[in-house]
């Protein structure tokens, strides 16, 4: 499992699963284009062009008196449209064992934002019962995000909240917090609003040292060369505004960028490429 030393905060990466998509996803995104930036290859697309290679992870962090998981994937048992409607069966909780984890001693959890990739192992099914899968854990969720969704029209989503969201707010554990939120010394939330309309990143600084975990606010590298190219962003308009803003902020800086759907290699650092900006692993 992959993990980096960020000043005292240590962060380790436990797959769910690899997520390979076709690259007809984004019309943009011929074989000519992606082969303008070589920097792309073999890591995060397949060398015949036609797969853009995604992960879906959680990202755990370990602070100074802190255990935090940020985002928790997809969540076995739950029939969804990214799973072709087949529920999940990891032993993503035996990974979070291997690591030296215990569902007990995770005590904050992060959902950069509310999507079913995002919010699954909040939850786990006990005897026929969605129950909080950290028990002695605060679970922080966007204020603004949670506004949104929670009388959003979509019957997935509602589903998604019903499983994933209510268990927790109905066992005392969620807080609803503003978008630039100080979780601890080392670590604090800061908008990344665009995929979403409440989502954050989550900033790490500790001895002089930062990392910034991306959330979906980019999905694959190659939106660093293209900040236009759109994943299902909810705004497309603030979307590639904050990707362009935030590259930017992070280009050619010692600043550790921790994709959070980024495959293996996942974390590396931006660099500007002429206009635009490029991933170094």
């Amino acid at each position: 499992m992959l993990s980096w030393q960020v000043g005292r905060v240590k962060i380790t990466r436990i797959v769910e699963m690899d997520l390979p998509v076709p690259a007809t996803c984004l019309p943009q995104a011929t074989a000519a284009e992606l082969r303008k930036s070589p920097w792309l290859y073999p890591h995060f697309v397949s060398e015949d062009d036609s797969i853009l290679k995604l992960s879906i992870h959680a990202l755990l962090v370990e602070a100074p008196g802190m255990k935090l998981v940020v985002d928790t994937c997809i969540g076995n048992d739950r029939p969804r449209e990214i799973t072709g409607g087949l529920p999940l069966a990891t032993p993503f909780l035996q990974h979070l064992g291997d690591v030296g984890w215990s569902r007990e001693g995770v005590d904050t959890v992060v959902c950069t934002h509310l999507h079913v990739d995002h919010v699954g192992w909040n939850t786990m099914l006990e005897n026929g019962k969605w129950v909080p899968t950290f028990p002695k854990a605060r679970y922080l969720i966007g204020r603004r995000e949670y506004d949104y969704w929670r009388t959003y029209d979509d019957e997935e989503q509602q589903t998604m909240l019903g499983d994933s969201v209510k268990p927790i707010f109905d066992a005392g554990l969620v807080e609803l917090v503003e978008l630039d939120h100080v979780i601890s010394p080392e670590i604090r939330l800061t908008p990344s609003i665009g995929h979403t309309p409440g989502h954050v990143s989550v900033m790490i600084e500790s001895d002089g040292e930062r990392a910034v975990i991306t959330g979906d606010m980019t999905h694959h590298p190659c939106q660093m060369a293209h900040p236009d190219w759109m994943f299902g962003d909810d705004d497309p308009k603030a979307a590639v505004l904050t990707r362009s803003r935030l590259f930017a902020e992070w280009s050619d800086r010692p600043i550790l960028v921790i994709g959070t759907h980024f495959p293996a290699p996942t974390a590396g650092r931006v660099v500007r490429d002429g206009v635009a900006f490029k991933f170094e692993v």
